[in-house]
């Protein structure tokens, strides 16, 4: 098993704070936004979006924490089940939701994330941030709107973020060759 960097800080920062120009210029402060990161690693990555936001625009933005695991299309075929906690405190009824989550490769998480944010309402509009977008793997159409970095991989290699919260000494992402 071989492990290339991806990326590190504080590169990963700059490309946060890149990411959050993009939702700025597309009017993120005109409308009614809410940030909903993916459990597990998603909702670091969105706590850390809306972090940069609150500190660009002076201001705040709803974060919830979307748990999409029983919505998966596959997940009795899976040997272990580890589901998270949602934690939505807001409506996301006609508002615009900025999906979050750390790599994007299938599309079944998203698209499982999509039919589990109906039990909070119908938003307005959705869109996907995602900090690796791990390109050619796709089993579903699914893109993303907001991307950090595009990785080529093949399946056989996984990609892997370490964040500081949860007890890695720094922010790393990880190609990992099996």
């Amino acid at each position: 098993m071989t492990r290339k960097l991806i990326l590190s800080s504080p590169l990963l920062e700059i490309t946060i704070s890149r990411l959050c120009q993009e939702l700025i210029e597309n009017q993120i402060q005109d409308t009614e936004t809410v940030i909903l990161g993916l459990q597990p690693r998603g909702i670091y990555f969105a706590e850390r979006i809306a972090a940069e936001l609150g500190k660009q625009l002076n201001t705040s933005f709803p974060v919830g924490r979307l748990d999409a695991t029983f919505f998966r299309d596959d997940y009795r075929r899976r040997d272990t089940i580890a589901p998270s906690t949602t934690d939505i405190s807001f409506l996301i009824e006609n508002k615009r939701v900025i999906l979050v989550d750390d790599v994007l490769a299938t599309g079944r998480m998203v698209r499982a994330a999509l039919d589990a944010m109906n039990s909070f309402g119908r938003p307005a509009k959705v869109e996907l941030c995602v900090l690796i977008d791990r390109i050619y793997n796709r089993d579903l159409p699914i893109n993303a709107d907001y991307v950090g970095k595009s990785v080529n991989t093949l399946p056989t290699e996984k990609v892997l973020v370490e964040w500081k919260e949860q007890g890695h000494e720094a922010d790393k992402i990880w190609l990992i060759t099996q």
